[in-house]
């Protein structure tokens, strides 16, 4: 089978992870916890970086250390992994759905069009008309390794004083206009799942300019310890960190990062190329602001071009042993939030009905592209 997304481990984690192991430093103690927050940082440019369990962990504390109170309201894509607006509901707030633009990633023309349409100014405060809650800020994700419009976006949030915590799970190793991704806001949260960029097997990371907040973070991080010799703790904490063997993984991968950069980049152009050839199939290009990572691979169909649907074409792909998949079930749709409100979701649903994920790893050879295009013209 070719494989739809697997890590490549060809560096240093079978060494430093020894090096774990023969001096048992194993669990979220230990010097490669805190390599890691530094490897981090020094390539995101983020001012602190604090390591945890996975991207989810990430988000629920950044939405947390920010402030994020019950009852009040985020504006998140419909088009994303169900992670940030989960997260949105473990702080009891709530998630307001926002159509994507071609990107894939949140339209910042339809979030203007929102706050000026469907909000009105009260005590200093956005309120959404039609809840009568607060809205408290933005999620913004990095669909695919996309960058968001953040310019744009930061400018809105500033004028409306919103919080932007950034969904950056996707796009390690991606800018927008020379700024790394998850930078822009008050926070960005990393994901290092086995089918990213860079993977510790699970696990994720929060990017952060206030020293307060990450201080806080890692503090909640770690079960609000005030004594931890004497077992003394002032909140309601969370078992969220890192663990060494982990970290010393992402040590490794964090190495080869610019390589894996590289081979999506090529292999990208080696898909595009041949799907020049075949009518009606075409792959997504971030535009030239966007120095996107190329994580994940959209291949659209034209409907009005193209002879099969989006399920007809996996099944195909299915039955010559090529993994795919859909873009993620739009959340505004998901069982749990479809009593959430949902503003203007046109071109998400056009997307998610026309897109295929079609095999992307970082060791994906050119054979088993020839072999992905072959099965794409027999269709």
């Amino acid at each position: 089978m070719i494989p739809l997304s697997v890590p490549n481990i060809a560096g240093n984690e079978w060494l430093y992870i020894k090096e774990c192991l023969d001096t048992n430093w194993v669990s979220s103690l230990g010097k490669y916890v805190t390599l890691f927050e530094e490897r981090l940082a020094e390539y995101t440019g983020a001012k602190h970086v604090i390591a945890l369990s996975n991207g989810t962990s990430a988000l629920h504390l950044a939405l947390l250390a920010c402030g994020l109170q019950e009852n009040q309201e985020v504006l998140v894509p419909t088009l994303t992994f169900i992670s940030p607006v989960n997260a949105i509901r473990y702080c009891r707030a709530w998630p307001v759905f926002m159509d994507c633009d071609d990107s894939y990633c949140l339209s910042v023309e339809k979030v203007t069009r929102f706050l000026e349409l469907e909000c009105r100014m009260e005590n200093g405060m956005i309120v959404n008309k039609k809840s009568g809650r607060t809205i408290w800020g933005i999620v913004p994700v990095h669909v695919f390794g996309n960058p968001v419009e953040m310019d744009l976006l930061a400018d809105l949030a500033q004028a409306y004083k919103l919080q932007i915590v950034e969904d950056a799970a996707e796009s390690l190793g991606s800018f927008f206009k020379g700024q790394h991704t998850g930078t822009f806001g008050n926070c960005g949260c990393l994901s290092f799942n086995g089918n990213k960029i860079i993977t510790t097997g699970g696990g994720g990371a929060v990017l952060c300019k206030d020293g307060d907040i990450a201080d806080r973070i890692r503090y909640l991080s770690t079960q609000a310890k005030d004594d931890p010799l004497r077992f003394v703790h002032g909140d309601i904490g969370y078992n969220y960190r890192l663990t060494s063997i982990q970290a010393a993984m992402g040590v490794a991968q964090l190495e080869k990062l610019p390589e894996f950069i590289e081979s999506k980049r090529r292999n990208f152009k080696s898909y595009q190329q041949a799907l020049s050839n075949i009518n009606g199939l075409s792959l997504y290009e971030a535009p030239t602001a966007s120095d996107a990572n190329f994580w994940f691979y959209c291949l659209q169909l034209d409907p009005l071009l193209y002879h099969r649907s989006r399920d007809e074409l996996m099944e195909a792909l299915a039955a010559k042993d090529i993994q795919t998949r859909p873009v993620w079930y739009p959340n505004h749709l998901q069982k749990m939030y479809k009593g959430c409100q949902a503003f203007e979701i046109e071109n998400a649903v056009r997307l998610w009905e026309q897109t295929v994920n079609i095999p992307c790893s970082t060791n994906l050879s050119e054979s088993e592209i020839a072999q992905v295009i072959t099965a794409l013209r027999e269709a």
